[in-house]
């Protein structure tokens, strides 16, 4: 039988989520014969947890799913446990990576790695609280449905079962190592009030995100489909094709990796950092693995809390923190996309000391593009007035310190990825 983490992270109230993600659990175990082991890795406020708590006290048993439900103090002990096995140096800082006192998008998913080893999982699948299945024909539209056929299968098989493809005949023997889709819905980057407020500011601003070089005719097309995921369309039936997949056509709340990539490479642990958990989806696309992309995409929504005074700040720090987390991974994948297939051993999996190379290569980069990343945002919020002015007058004081975090947290990155293969010897033994 095999052996599935369908996971959901959380930090704010989403019993609604909950009860529908175990949904997609026992969808999985009745219509596909998985063992799945539905884990809640919940890092929210002790009244929220409680309320948590009771939604999955309430839950309806399904045959062949396994709830976890485990607050930050178990995921703590977990993670002790696991380095003092792995015997690594450091162990006090390693746990701080993967469990930060500060949010970290990367980190939350990291530990769900772990604990997928640890239970022996072949595959994880993750959702996020602040987004909702679609409904067609009153039913709900579960990704699992495209995520669990093929994913660890050689490509060929996928193929010979109908699958449709427009994958290089040379990497059939390839195993299929990601699925996943998109959302609809609302902007997966809460920067929808700044189009609103100025069209030329929201292109100035979002426009960052693309390396330095970059001419204004590819920047453009960049803005034009940045963070907007499948647009708005429901869905009407399935469309899924097996292929090398384009990070940009999915997201991170909608998505499966095979064992073999995430056992191999974690995802970047930086904290109050927007998209800190999208490198795996570059990593599997550079080194040429078959993936899965279809059309189940997940409806998107933005919680009230970001929109608040003190949610707002704390937000757009996040974004900022991404923009300037651009100028190491830019080179990271430029580096990786050369590489290619020499990302992969003789096995087909994924050279975690090449990545850990180009991690350092890229801690050692001139910060003069992120110095004119930080001009060009304090010019863009000042423009824009209000909150925005006050952010920028705050970012001022901070820049230093950002420059700083933008290089300190690549290079903890790479730490981590060294130190990776022990963790996950140790999780699963």
């Amino acid at each position: 039988m095999n052996r599935i983490c369908l996971c959901l992270p959380t930090n704010r109230a989403c019993s609604d989520t909950l009860t529908a993600v175990s949904e997609e659990a026992a969808h999985a175990a009745s219509r596909f014969g998985s063992d799945v082991q539905l884990l809640i890795l919940d890092s929210s406020d002790e009244r929220t947890r409680a309320g948590h708590a009771r939604t999955v006290a309430g839950l309806r048993p399904a045959e062949g799913v396994t709830v976890h439900h485990l607050d930050e103090h178990v995921q703590r002990v977990f993670l002790r446990r696991t380095v003092e096995r792995a015997g690594l140096p450091e162990p006090d800082r390693l746990i701080d990576l993967m469990l930060p006192p500060a949010l970290s998008y990367g980190a939350c998913t990291n530990r769900a790695f772990l604990l997928a080893a640890a239970l022996g999982c072949q595959s994880l699948h993750r959702r996020d609280s602040d987004s909702a299945y679609q409904l067609h024909g009153g039913e709900p539209v579960f990704p699992v449905h495209h995520e669990l056929p093929w994913l660890g299968r050689p490509a060929a098989e996928a193929t010979a079962g109908g699958l449709r493809t427009d994958l290089d005949p040379a990497r059939s023997h390839l195993p299929v190592s990601l699925a996943g889709a998109s959302f609809i819905g609302e902007l997966s980057v809460d920067v929808g009030e700044i189009r609103r407020l100025d069209e030329g500011v929201y292109h100035d601003v979002v426009g960052l995100w693309a390396p330095g070089h970059w001419p204004e005719e590819r920047r453009n097309a960049l803005v034009e489909e940045s963070f907007t995921g499948a647009g708005t369309a429901p869905f009407t039936g399935d469309r899924s094709t097996l292929t090398v997949v384009d990070p940009m056509r999915v997201d991170m709340c909608n998505i499966a990796f095979h064992r073999s990539v995430y056992e191999r490479v974690p995802l970047p642990p930086a904290t109050d950092t927007i998209g800190s958990d999208y490198f795996l989806l570059h990593l599997v696309h550079d080194a040429g693995l078959p993936g899965i992309l279809h059309n189940r995409h997940i409806e998107n929504f933005h919680t009230p809390e970001r929109r608040t005074d003190t949610g707002f700040v704390a937000y757009q720090r996040r974004f900022v923190k991404f923009l300037l987390s651009m100028l190491h991974f830019h080179h990271v994948y430029d580096r990786m996309a050369a590489e290619g297939a020499g990302l992969l051993d003789e096995r087909h999996r994924v050279r975690a000391e090449t990545v850990t190379a180009f991690l350092r290569e890229s801690t050692g980069l001139d910060r003069s593009e992120n110095i004119w990343r930080l001009d060009r945002l304090d010019t863009a919020y000042r423009k824009l007035g209000g909150r925005y002015a006050a952010f920028a007058g705050q970012l001022a004081m901070e820049r230093d310190r950002l420059l700083d975090d933008a290089e300190s947290d690549t290079a903890a990155f790479a730490d981590l990825v060294e130190a990776w293969p022990a963790l996950i010897e140790a999780a699963r033994t």
